[in-house]
């Protein structure tokens, strides 16, 4: 079952509705089209999660975790990559 992002059930199930028509085209596809597909999605995927990425680190929302990361080299809890 999928999670539920949108903020109510009418939201919910118009992005379900959606899902369900794209996952169907998805189905109909040749083994090329498929392919194409896939890679086309990873790249995008890869953009989106990029760019959801610098946001987060814009907004200072792993700060935290590069601090406590740091303490944790610093002390001597790290290794050599």
């Amino acid at each position: 079952m999928a999670s539920r992002l949108a903020v109510n059930d009418f939201e919910y199930n118009k992005v379900m509705d959606r899902i369900e028509k794209v996952a169907a085209e998805i189905e109909r596809m040749t083994a090329a089209e498929l392919a194409a597909f896939r890679a086309w999605f990873a790249e995008y995927d890869a953009r989106v999660w990029d760019r959801q990425f610098e946001e987060d680190v814009r907004a200072g929302l792993l700060d935290a975790l590069a601090e406590r990361e740091l303490g944790h080299h610093k002390a001597g809890r790290s290794t050599k990559l």
